[in-house]
């Protein structure tokens, strides 16, 4: 595959992940300091997904996660569009695209880390806990000019805690 066909893909996952979205309820806009402005916590529990049984480099794959605020009400969803890159025992370099719809906005944020899985990805029980944080690259309506941060946590499988921090970009 040539450099121009792989920047292609990219180009068409990104756009397909920020068409993707999510709704969500959790409110409010960022505004203040450059500091943390604004911190969102929130749970998801994973309703779709396409990982393969095994990963290989250069073919993509999506999660998605029904989200919880701290009080357990639904909020929306969070999805995620995954590229491993390089693919080892050990784990994988992932690149990835997130969206976050929000009843207020959008929010979108990209990554790239190393899934500490082994390549045979869906363990149904002992896959190691492991973090992952993504930078925020953008916004609509209540958060237009967004920047931070998105820090996941897996603690499960099927269970991730997400820790969003707004800053605000204007300061």
């Amino acid at each position: 595959m040539t450099n121009m066909d792989r920047r292609s893909i990219l180009q068409l996952t990104s756009a397909v992940t920020m068409a993707g979205g999510l709704v969500a309820g959790a409110g409010g806009t960022a505004h203040a300091a450059r500091r943390a402005d604004r911190r969102i916590t929130l749970k998801g529990k994973r309703t779709g997904a396409n990982i393969p049984d095994v990963l290989t480099a250069g073919v993509p794959y999506f999660v998605r996660y029904d989200l919880s605020d701290e009080e357990g009400r639904g909020v929306g969803t969070e999805n995620a569009h995954c590229l491993p890159v390089t693919v080892g025992t050990d784990g994988s370099y992932v690149m990835a695209t997130l969206v976050l719809s929000l009843d207020d906005g959008m929010i979108t944020a990209a990554t790239a880390f190393q899934r500490p899985l082994p390549a045979v990805t869906e363990l149904p029980t002992g896959s190691p806990r492991w973090t992952h944080e993504f930078a925020i690259t953008g916004g609509t309506r209540g958060y237009v000019g967004a920047t931070g941060s998105i820090t996941i946590e897996h603690p499960t499988r099927d269970d991730d805690v997400l820790t969003v921090d707004l800053t605000d970009a204007t300061q």
